[in-house]
């Protein structure tokens, strides 16, 4: 179960970065307070799956997940490069993340 909700965390975390840039420096109200929401709920997820999980394997994943998917958005739909170089080292990350998931020790 902690592993679900710090997978929850991560995407709200994408859901963060991508309402920081859509609420344009919390200057449009709706957004802002959407960003804000997903924010909150991002961090108590993590706080409640650190119950079980190793802090800095927790806190890494949750940040991977975050940088990985915030990444990808800018590529898919914002026009951020996805040159190959940017992409492979997005697989880098994503390695590591699969490699901590696998080497925690932890169940599902």
């Amino acid at each position: 179960m902690s592993w679900l909700l710090l997978t929850v965390a991560g995407l709200l975390e994408i859901a963060f970065a991508f309402g920081m840039k859509w609420s344009a420096g919390f200057t449009r109200p709706v957004p802002g307070v959407l960003t804000a929401i997903a924010g909150i709920v991002s961090i108590y997820l993590l706080s409640l799956a650190l119950r079980t999980l190793p802090v800095g394997t927790a806190y890494a994943v949750w940040t991977g997940i975050g940088a990985v998917g915030t990444a990808l958005v800018g590529v898919l739909f914002l026009g951020d490069s996805g040159s190959p170089a940017r992409l492979a080292c997005i697989g880098v990350i994503i390695c590591g993340l699969i490699g901590l998931r696998l080497v925690s020790g932890e169940g599902a």
